[in-house]
């Protein structure tokens, strides 16, 4: 038995008989089989096949083959029959290319086909017999999977879907030569048709289409589209679908047109899949497969595209709120960073430039007068006065956002910065706004609602900055009052003493420190000096220094005996009501008279760091005078101790806020430290040159370390009898 693309077995010498076998095998097959005779190659019998192959009009036997087919008697086909009727060989090609028909009925076939020669009795060659099988079907199969693969692959690689449908579109108009593709892609809602992908329809009519509504009687596409339907239209000329755009599609020479919705896997409208034929033409189900085929390809390649959008959409609004919100980090730090509030409003300014906007202005109402505290970008003072500027002053008395897409209607030059719009928001402060805050938008730059909301939420930010800042340099100021006032303003004129204090406060000032120092005159020629440390800050500490310094002075002249006046003072700490503050205090108190041979003094130590006595021969060391703290409610006991400063001897009085200064290793000043800076002072320094050792010393040692608590000092030096060195 023969098999399609073998050589057949073919007995040696023929008979009538075996030709007929043949003949009746392949009769109603669907190989071609034809039998041809003599070098002419005359056709003397052949199948159905074998016609409708050729077409079967032009089957005729008795007539030489190459008057029947000369298109492929001109393609080679007779030079294989003359070699195997001269030679006896057998020839056999497998998917060979040919061109039957001619002109418009002319058609590409593929056929894997055998020539065997026919043989007489005697073995003499007497004819050829050919045995075929159509290839044609298979290789556009092949190649309709080669290419429908291609576009998976594309699809799976994330090709532009521009790409993919025109792809699409070119491929299946090379699989039917007669078939121009469009596809139209929906709007997200689905009402209108927009254009995708028509690579040989005319331009004039993608234009025209591209937009269409989606309804019936919009041609096919947009019915098919409104009915969730395929939708074949097999004369454009005569079909009331087409009634609105039947001289379009006669301008573009189209006749018929088969649309197919393309639909999601959710039911959802993605688009429409179009054949159009330049004459009127049914659909055969090859072609309805065809369009199955790439109608769900071209879903895939959409939804795909939607999908690739949702998730640049969902990554860029992630970018953005990931910026935004960087943004307003940098806001608050930089807002944050100054206790200053118009500088807070400067840097408000800075900040919204560029980023928000071109132009920027702050204006706040300060003492009853609104003026412009910051100005950025290319504005600069061209811009009218605040109190001139009528936006400015209705958002200050409305205390409500204003946008407009055009310049202000306060006279300004406008026009010569390029002004398109602005946003006016109020900066507000409990419910009261005390300034506002404008941005100007220029040239195609737009403040949109992303923008307005972001200036909103900075200028609440801003305000609160700004409100912050304000009550701090309040309370900074407050706070250096009360010290101020705690303290000497001046220190008083001693004859034959010279005296220098310091005072440095932990932190920015905000809160009153707890050291103090005093010196006041007794009777006679008898001072009294102190130096002392709260343990505590604020406004307890500040009420305790108070109580202190102000018993010591109520108290001094009318008891004679330094420990008395601790004593009184240790009593007024007790009988403090609890409600002014519970805080210990550690004192140093004494008197002191100058003589001709220097300071006669007598002092109590109360708990406080011991004083140091530094001699003129450079020599120091710490009095160690016992003694408790006050205000602690149990019994004190302290001592007076009586020494005598010769001349350019100094008695160092200071608090633990020297001794307790840290390096970067959070090593501590110490007293040893201390003591090693005294000794290494020149000789007979003045009481000036001693506080600059110390402060010099403890800030070499902390480096850029913060100060952990207040540092107080008062140096007492002996000078010569009846003169006052200056403090």
């Amino acid at each position: 038995m023969t098999q399609p693309g073998s050589a057949p077995v073919v007995p040696r010498g023929p008979s009538p008989a075996a030709d007929a076998d043949l003949q009746a095998l392949f009769g109603q097959s669907t190989a071609v089989f034809a039998s041809l005779a003599g070098p002419a190659h005359v056709l003397e019998a052949a199948n159905p096949a074998f016609s409708a192959a050729i077409g079967g009009d032009r089957v005729r036997t008795g007539v030489p083959l190459g008057q029947l087919m000369p298109e492929p008697a001109a393609q080679g086909l007779l030079g294989h029959l003359d070699r195997v009727f001269r030679t006896g060989t057998p020839v056999t090609g497998r998917n060979t290319r040919v061109v039957i028909g001619s002109g418009g009925d002319a058609r590409e076939a593929f056929f894997d086909f055998t020539c065997e020669p026919r043989r007489d009795a005697a073995g003499n060659v007497l004819g050829v017999q050919v045995i075929g099988v159509e290839t044609t079907q298979v290789r556009h199969a092949q190649r309709l999977a080669a290419e429908h693969r291609l576009l998976l692959e594309q699809i799976a690689r994330q090709a532009p879907l521009e790409r993919v449908l025109d792809g699409m579109a070119r491929t299946i108009e090379e699989l039917v030569p007669d078939v121009l593709v469009s596809v139209l892609l929906a709007d997200d809602d689905g009402r209108r048709l927009r254009h995708g992908a028509a690579p040989s329809l005319p331009a004039f009519y993608n234009d025209a289409i591209d937009g269409i509504t989606t309804g019936d009687g919009v041609g096919s596409c947009g019915t098919a589209a409104h009915r969730r339907t395929a939708v074949i239209v097999t004369d454009i000329a005569t079909d009331p679908l087409w009634d609105d755009f039947r001289d379009l599609a006669g301008r573009a020479g189209l006749a018929a047109c088969w649309s197919t919705p393309i639909l999601g896997r959710d039911g959802r409208l993605l688009g429409t899949f179009a054949m159009y034929h330049r004459s009127p033409r049914a659909p055969k189900d090859s072609d309805l497969a065809l369009a199955g085929i790439f109608t769900s390809t071209a879903a895939l390649a959409i939804e795909r595209h939607l999908s690739d959008q949702a998730r640049l959409a969902a990554e860029a609004k992630e970018a953005a709120a990931r910026a935004d919100l960087a943004f307003l980090l940098e806001a608050s730090t930089v807002l944050g960073g100054t206790f200053d509030h118009v500088r807070t409003l400067e840097h408000l300014a800075a900040l919204c430039v560029p980023a928000l906007a071109p132009m920027c202005t702050v204006d706040i109402v300060e003492d009853g007068h609104l003026r412009r505290v910051a100005t950025a970008g290319t504005a600069g003072g061209r811009l009218p006065p605040p109190g001139d500027d009528v936006t400015v002053t209705r958002v200050l008395a409305t205390g409500t956002t204003e946008i407009a897409r055009r310049a202000p209607a306060t006279p300004g030059p406008w026009d010569e910065l390029g002004v398109t719009g602005y946003v006016c928001v109020p900066l507000t402060e409990r419910e009261r706004t005390f300034g506002v805050l404008r941005l100007l938008s220029t040239g195609d730059r737009e403040l949109d609602g992303h923008a307005v909301a972001l200036t909103e939420e900075v200028a609440r930010r801003a305000a609160s900055a700004a409100r912050n800042a304000r009550q701090y340099s309040q309370r900074a100021a407050l706070a250096r009052d009360l010290q101020a006032g705690l303290l000497m303003p001046d220190l008083p004129d001693v004859p034959g003493v010279d005296l220098a204090t310091v005072y440095h406060p932990a932190g920015a000032g905000l809160e009153i420190g707890g050291d103090f120092y005093d010196v006041f005159p007794l009777a006679g020629e008898v001072w009294a000096f102190m130096l002392g440390d709260v343990c505590g800050r604020g406004a307890t500490a500040a009420t305790t220094t108070a109580l202190v310094r102000h018993t010591a002075r109520a108290v001094a002249p009318l008891l004679a005996e330094p420990t008395a006046i601790v004593a009184a003072i240790d009593r007024a700490l007790g009988n403090r009501p609890h409600a002014h503050g519970t805080d210990f205090v550690t004192l140093v108190y004494g008197h002191l008279r100058p003589t001709p041979s220097g300071v006669d003094i007598t002092l109590v130590r109360a708990g406080h760091n011991f004083p140091v006595l530094l001699t003129t021969d450079r020599r120091a060391h710490e009095i160690r005078v016992p003694g408790t703290l006050l205000g602690a409610s149990v019994a004190v006991h302290h001592t007076a101790y009586e020494l005598h400063l010769n001349p350019g001897d100094s008695l160092v009085l200071y608090t633990d806020g020297f001794l307790e200064a840290r390096n970067g290793a959070r090593e501590e000043f110490g007293e040893h430290r201390l003591l090693e800076t005294l000794t290494a002072a020149p000789a007979r320094p003045r009481a000036q040159d001693v506080i600059r050792r110390i402060t010099a010393a403890v800030t070499a040692f902390a480096g850029d370390a913060a100060v952990d608590d207040d540092q107080a000092a008062l140096v007492l030096t002996a000078a010569s009898c009846g003169t006052t060195a200056p403090a």
